[in-house]
């Protein structure tokens, strides 16, 4: 039988393929857009980090959610650094969420305080999304915007706490399947992983259409 980690990996592979295909961060990742659109989307990630972070000390003592609160992982200083280098020191006077965008961290706020095990999924689509395929993106913004690396711009993506990214992937995953759920629970989980990509990929649509690229 599967262990709880591969079964989340498996189920929403789908999803994750379709939010990492997107139009929009193709043409980001290609180079095709501009660095407004980077930071635009540097502001949409603010909202989801805002709603996961705020909701952590809530769940510091929960059961299920505490193996996975993990300071080490926080993003919102990093944003924050990043937006005031993207869009100067008045950058929250300007800092708006697109309607996808605000259900996505209505979502997360929503199960960070009612559902810890939904708080989970939403945590580990994130994390361990941005210690992966996060580092291409860093990647592309030093060199198609002129970022210094890891530097202002792209701190986000930089988790100097994590000495080493690959075990600690591993004992994340060792924690998925160590946690205490019923079956039930787990699929209701599997749904929820399923969804936070969805929602994911509607923020990059929405963006799409914010930054279509002429014809």
């Amino acid at each position: 039988m599967d262990s709880f980690s591969a079964l989340i990996r498996t189920a929403s592979h789908e999803q994750h393929v379709e939010a990492e295909s997107s139009a929009f961060m193709a043409d980001l990742l290609g180079g095709r857009l501009g660095v407004d659109a980077y930071a635009r989307y540097t502001e949409q990630l603010w909202f989801v980090y805002e709603a996961l972070e705020s909701g952590a000390a809530r769940l510091a003592s929960d059961p299920v959610a505490s193996p996975f609160v993990r300071p080490e992982l926080f993003r919102l200083a990093a944003l924050e650094r990043d937006l005031e280098h993207l869009r100067g020191p008045d950058w929250r006077s300007a800092l708006t969420a697109l309607p996808a965008t605000r259900v996505y961290a209505d979502r997360v706020a929503t199960v960070a305080r009612d559902w810890p095990a939904g708080y989970v999924a939403h945590h580990y689509t994130r994390y361990l999304g941005d210690l992966s395929g996060g580092q291409i993106i860093r990647d592309k913004a030093e060199r198609t915007w002129g970022f210094a690396r890891k530097g202002d711009g792209v701190r986000f993506y930089v988790f100097d706490r994590i000495a080493n990214p690959a075990a600690f992937k591993r004992e994340y995953r060792a924690l998925l399947d160590a946690v205490s759920l019923d079956d039930l629970e787990k699929q209701r989980v599997v749904t929820e992983c399923k969804r936070a990509f969805a929602l994911n990929t509607d923020v990059f649509r929405a963006l799409g259409e914010e930054f279509p690229l002429s014809a």
